[in-house]
């Protein structure tokens, strides 16, 4: 579909010129402003929406008194897209979007992903590869002397030398690879605006050196004559091994991981350094969590929660989250394969009641809204309001996960204001079912009965997604996930909860393949596992290592970074793929891989037609597979059906 085509949005707001942040110079007039102070380019289509980056950035900035103008998926052949609303007075700020653009667009087996869940229509090739890096030096053509700023997932998890999967190399700071003059990691509300602030005070871009939640470039001398931080006793930063260093030695690379990840808590997190050859980026602590408040300022903002009216096909983002609501942001589960943690904090930030019942009546203003919330809950579903008993101790803990290997004692597991605020909101005039689609951490909810009732009884519609991943204690162990042991219980309080609520509902398990520690053995037993308990997973996800993530470099270096333990991992694509395949065991479409991966882990005996084997025999070989038994017994005197006259 042309990109042309795309334009206009059928689902949203009529064109109103001043409902959305400006997009061209004519919306800017329609606002009386002849300049932005405030560019930001985005990698997304525009949909001013608080589940989307570049909106809460934006709306967060107009709030604060600046001119916010977007553009977003600019023509990256040429710098002369980005100029429709001038020069902005202050800065641009970057962002790829909601994922980072690698990601977005490759497989875990490197293939081009047939949709782009964040493009009008679905259309890919609207984003270039490493985004980040090509729209800052885009910007910097357009607009020499404006300070650049990075910000988004993207930038936020390649903010240090990092593992590229997609290029299989260690690649430098994204920091100085787009060349530009800060970059803020993390969520980048309190850092953004205070950067911003500075900035419209005339403040140099070079003297801003002390903002949390932000990297700087220094160049060689600057780094090596730094002064002392003020945000640690002895002023000394933490010197992190060069990139030169972890390009070159895995194990270098594994320190490097380690020290990074234990200076992540704000509460004591020191300044860190990191050389590259002739520069080195420095990174100041992470920003300080939001309290209640300023989240509930932040989704009390005006967003439309509509696509910019520019737009003529859906954004398949979009229509997932249209109708939910956030009540949260952060996780404290601190598993090795996911960016939650690095991105959002550990630290849970909730919303209070009044201000989610608020976002709730204004859905049901919406066109289109019939009732029913999509999903009520963040990056986890049931750990709303739940935070560490003890301040003090909250600031000078070093753990990586509240929940694993056991749950903190100091950790606060409260069922109860989620409890009062799913009632509060099923019980709102207007709202017809509530759905609580994010992911439930059962060993949490275990800790609840009334939660896991009230989850049967009122928020699960016939399926529940939830997130075991494997069943093997080493490979969970590496995830920092809890033991299969806890989900089945879960599981069983959930059928007992379903039937006592006279529903027929059902768990929907989530698995994951090739992760580090993960042998073809280890996932010939998880097949059998879930032959033996009668579970078919269709969510099977194929690991793929995320930059700055702890299994990422597990996976790069074959060393655990916390223990300095070898790990096992599953490099090759072929390998990658049999381990996929064994968990589609029971799809057709898998068996030829799946044997051969029984084959190549010892397990040919669970080839054939025996109730405890995993997949037929090919053809022609051994016993036929049922279905060409049953065909076959029909030959001998059974009559055929019309189908397989057909086919003869």
């Amino acid at each position: 579909m042309p990109l042309l085509q795309l334009r206009r949005n059928a689902g949203a707001a009529p064109r109103d010129l001043t409902a959305f942040l400006p997009t061209t110079r004519e919306e800017m007039r329609a606002r009386g402003w002849d300049a932005l102070d405030i560019l930001i380019v985005n990698g997304d289509a525009y949909v001013d929406h608080p589940a989307f980056g570049a909106a809460i950035i934006g709306r967060f900035l107009e709030g604060r008194g600046f001119r916010v103008g977007i553009i977003s998926q600019p023509r990256y052949q040429d710098p002369s897209d980005l100029l429709r609303m001038g020069v902005p007075r202050l800065m641009v700020g970057v962002t790829a979007g909601n994922l980072d653009s690698m990601l977005n667009k490759l497989t875990a087996q490197k293939k081009v992903r047939s949709e782009d869940q964040y493009s009008p229509g679905g259309q890919v090739g609207l984003r270039p590869n490493r985004a980040s890096i090509v729209y800052a030096n885009l910007c910097r053509q357009a607009f020499p002397g404006v300070p650049i700023v990075l910000g988004g997932i993207e930038a936020s998890l390649r903010r240090i030398a990092h593992y590229d999967y997609w290029s299989d190399q260690v690649r430098r700071s994204v920091l100085l690879d787009a060349k530009a003059d800060l970059l803020i990691y993390g969520m980048g509300e309190k850092a953004v605006w205070e950067v911003a602030d500075r900035l419209r005070r005339g403040e140099p871009v070079r003297s801003i050196r002390d903002v949390r939640g932000t990297a700087l470039p220094l160049r060689k001398g600057e780094w090596e004559q730094i002064e002392g931080s003020r945000y640690v006793s002895d002023g000394k930063p933490v010197i992190l091994p060069s990139y030169e260093e972890v390009a070159a030695d895995r194990r270098a690379f594994a320190e490097m991981s380690r020290a990074f990840q234990f200076e992540t808590n704000p509460g004591n997190a020191r300044p860190l350094l990191q050389p590259h050859g002739a520069e080195a980026v420095y990174f100041n602590p992470p920003a300080f969590p939001l309290e209640t408040g300023q989240m509930d300022a932040l989704y009390d903002l005006p967003f439309t929660r509509v696509p910019h009216w520019s737009y003529d096909a859906p954004i398949p983002a979009y229509e997932t989250v249209k109708h939910s609501v956030v009540t949260m942001r952060g996780c404290f589960g601190g598993c090795t394969f996911c960016s939650i943690t690095e991105h959002e904090g550990r630290v849970i930030q909730s919303r209070s009641a009044e201000s989610i019942l608020r976002e709730v009546r204004a859905l049901r203003r919406m066109d289109g809204f019939r009732g029913v919330l999509s999903d009520l809950g963040g990056p986890t579903a049931n750990m709303y309001q739940m935070r560490c008993k003890d301040e003090a101790i909250e600031n000078a803990c070093r753990r990586l996960s509240c929940v694993h290997p056991e749950i903190c004692e100091n950790l606060n597991t409260d069922h109860g204001p989620l409890l009062q605020l799913m009632k509060a909101v099923r019980e709102e005039e207007g709202v017809k079912k509530v759905f609580i689609a994010s992911g439930v951490r059962y060993d949490l909810a275990e800790r609840s009965p009334e939660f896991i009732e009230e989850l049967a009884a009122h928020h699960t519609g016939g399926q529940l997604s939830v997130a075991p991943e494997h069943n093997k204690k080493d490979v969970l162990d590496k995830m920092k996930k809890p033991g299969i042991e806890s989900y089945e219980r879960f599981a069983e309080q959930f059928r007992c909860a379903s039937e006592e609520a006279g529903k027929n509902q059902f768990l929907v398990p989530y698995f994951i393949s090739g992760h580090p520690g993960s042998t073809l053995r280890d996932m010939v037993d998880l097949a059998v596992y879930l032959k033996r308990n009668g579970m078919r997973p269709r969510q099977v996800q194929d690991f793929i290592p995320t930059p700055m993530s702890m299994a990422a470099c597990m996976y790069h270096t074959g060393i655990d970074p916390l223990t300095r333990e070898p790990v096992y991992t599953a490099k090759d694509l072929r390998e990658k793929k049999l381990q996929k395949a064994l968990l589609l065991y029971w799809d057709p479409a898998h068996h030829d891989e799946a044997r051969e991966a029984l084959i190549k882990a010892g397990r040919g005996d669970l080839i054939g037609t025996k109730p405890h084997c995993l997949v037929p025999p090919a053809a022609g070989k051994g016993a036929p597979p049922r279905y060409l038994a049953k065909v076959r017994g029909e030959r001998r005197g059974k009559p055929a059906d019309a189908t397989h006259r057909r086919n003869r």
